[in-house]
C-alpha cells in the first residue's frame, strides 16, 4: 500500500514537472516574466529539483560567476530562508520593470535613482538599497521602519509616497513619488537665506507633515534640509524615513542616540530619554537656518557646537521679526517640557503668532501658491539635482535580478532579515 502510495506521488510529481517545464516555454516565449524569477520558484520547492529534468534546466541556467556560486553547490533554501513577500506583495515587480536614467541621490547603503516604468511610462525615484551594507551596520531595523512609515503615509501632501516596493536576493527597492524641485538645502546654499514670509510658508508645510506623523504615533527624529524636497510647483516634501521612531504615544519617550550633529536636540545629546518634542527642536533649527543662513549653535568643531547646544544660550539677531523670535525661542528652547509644543503637539505650533497669516485649510490643499517656483520643464529636468549625482553612470547591476539560484551564505542570511518588506497598494486602489 506505501508503495503504491509512493509512486503513486512519483507520477503525479513528474506529471508537475512537465508542466512547469510547458510554463516555462510558455513564460520564456511572452517574456512575462524573467527568466530567473521563475527558476527561483523552481528552486524553492526541494523535492521538485531532485527531478532529473528540472536539474538540466537548472544546469542549463546556471551563469558562471564564481562571486553568487558556492564552491560545493547547497541544497534549494529551506521555506525559512526564502523570501517571504507577503500577502500584499506584488508578485510581478522587478528591476527589469523599469528603465533606470539618472542617479539623483545617494546614501550609505544604496542610491536613488529617476526611473521610468517601461509599461506605465510613468516616472518614478527608486531608492536602490545593498542588503549586504544594511546588514553589515546592523541598520535592518531602520530600513524597515522607513518602509513601515511609508505605509502608513494615507495620502498626506508634504509626506512623499510609497507606490509599492519589492526585494531582489541582493537589494531591497522602494519605489517612490518622483520630486525634482530640489532639496531644500540646494536652494539655501543658493541663496544663503531666505524672506521671512518664505521661511514661514516652508516651516507650516513642514509642520504640518510632522504634526500628521505624530497623529500616527511617529516621531520623525532627521529634520535637515537635505530631507526636505521642493515639488515641481514649489511646495515641501519630507523625505527619508529611516530614523523615524514608531508607536511613540503622546508621553511616550524613547532614548536611541541619532540624527544628524548640527541638528540635534540637548536631549538626545544628553542620552536622555526624548519624545516627539524632539521634532519641534529640529524645526526651530531648521527655521533658524532658513533666516540666518546656518543652524543654530554651529561650529565646525563638533564638539564645540555640542556643548553650544548644551549650555550656549540661544542668540537671534535683530533683523526678524518679534513673532518669529518668540517662536524660535520656543522651539529651541533646551528643556523640552517647555517646549512649545510640549502640551498640545502641532496645535501650539499651528496657533503660534508667527503662522496668523496662514490659512491652514488652505495650505493642506495647497491652495497657498508658493514663494519659489523650482520651473522644471517636465520629469527629465535634472538643474536642481546635484551634477555629482547626475553625472555618475548608472550601475547595470541595478535594473536585473542576480542570475544565480545558488546564492551565497551571506545573500540568503540577507534575505531572512527582510521577511515582508515587499509592498503593493490593494488591488482595490487602481479600481
Amino acid at each position: 500500500m506505501t508503495v503504491k502510495t509512493e509512486a503513486a506521488r512519483g507520477t503525479l510529481t513528474y506529471s508537475r514537472m512537465r508542466g512547469m517545464v510547458a510554463i516555462l516555454i510558455a513564460f520564456m516565449k511572452q517574456r512575462r516574466m524573467g527568466l530567473n524569477d521563475f527558476i527561483q520558484k523552481i528552486a524553492n520547492n526541494s523535492y521538485a529539483c531532485k527531478h532529473p529534468e528540472v536539474q538540466s534546466i537548472l544546469k542549463i541556467s546556471q551563469p558562471q560567476e564564481p562571486e553568487l556560486l558556492n564552491a560545493n553547490p547547497s541544497p534549494p533554501p529551506s521555506p525559512s530562508q526564502q523570501i517571504n513577500l507577503g500577502p500584499s506583495s506584488n508578485p510581478h515587480a522587478k528591476p527589469s520593470d523599469f528603465h533606470f536614467l539618472k542617479v539623483i541621490g545617494k546614501g550609505s547603503f544604496g542610491k536613488v535613482l529617476l526611473a521610468r516604468h517601461k509599461a506605465e511610462e510613468a516616472f518614478y525615484a527608486v531608492k536602490v538599497l545593498q542588503k549586504k551594507a544594511i546588514l553589515k551596520k546592523k541598520e535592518e531595523k531602520h530600513i524597515m521602519s522607513e518602509r513601515n512609515v511609508l505605509l502608513k503615509n494615507v495620502k498626506h501632501p508634504f509626506l512623499v509616497g510609497l507606490h509599492f516596493s519589492f526585494q531582489t536576493a541582493d537589494k531591497l527597492y522602494f519605489v517612490l513619488d518622483y520630486i525634482n524641485g530640489g532639496e531644500l538645502f540646494y536652494h539655501l546654499q543658493r541663496e544663503r537665506c531666505f524672506l521671512e514670509p518664505r521661511a514661514r510658508f516652508y516651516a507650516a508645510e513642514i509642520a504640518s507633515a510632522l504634526g500628521y506623523l505624530h497623529s500616527l504615533n511617529i516621531v520623525y527624529r532627521d529634520l535637515k534640509p537635505e530631507n526636505i524636497l521642493l515639488d515641481s510647483q514649489g511646495h515641501i516634501v519630507l523625505t527619508d524615513f529611516g530614523l523615524c521612531k514608531e508607536n511613540i504615544e503622546h508621553n511616550g519617550t524613547t532614548s536611541t542616540f541619532c540624527g544628524t550633529p548640527e541638528y540635534l536636540a540637548p536631549e538626545v545629546l544628553h542620552k536622555q530619554p526624548y519624545d516627539r518634542t524632539v521634532d519641534w527642536w529640529c524645526l526651530g533649527a531648521v527655521l533658524y537656518e532658513m533666516l540666518y543662513g546656518l543652524p543654530p549653535f554651529y561650529s565646525r568643531n563638533t564638539a564645540e557646537m555640542y556643548d553650544n547646544i548644551l549650555n550656549k544660550p540661544l542668540q537671534l539677531k535683530p533683523n526678524i521679526t518679534n513673532s518669529a523670535r518668540h517662536l524660535l525661542e520656543g522651539l529651541l528652547q533646551k528643556d523640552r517640557t517647555k517646549r512649545l509644543g510640549a502640551k498640545d503637539d502641532f496645535m501650539e505650533i499651528k496657533n503660534h503668532v508667527f503662522f496668523s497669516l496662514i490659512n491652514w485649510d488652505d495650505l493642506i490643499n495647497k491652495k497657498i501658491t508658493p514663494p519659489f517656483n523650482p520651473n522644471v520643464s517636465g520629469p527629465s529636468d535634472l538643474r536642481h539635482f546635484d551634477p555629482e549625482f547626475t553625472e555618475e553612470p548608472v550601475p547595470s547591476s541595478i535594473g536585473r535580478s542576480p542570475d544565480s539560484i545558488l546564492l551565497t551564505a551571506s545573500v540568503k542570511e540577507a534575505a531572512e532579515a527582510f521577511l515582508g518588506f515587499s509592498y503593493a497598494p490593494p488591488v482595490d486602489s487602481f479600481l
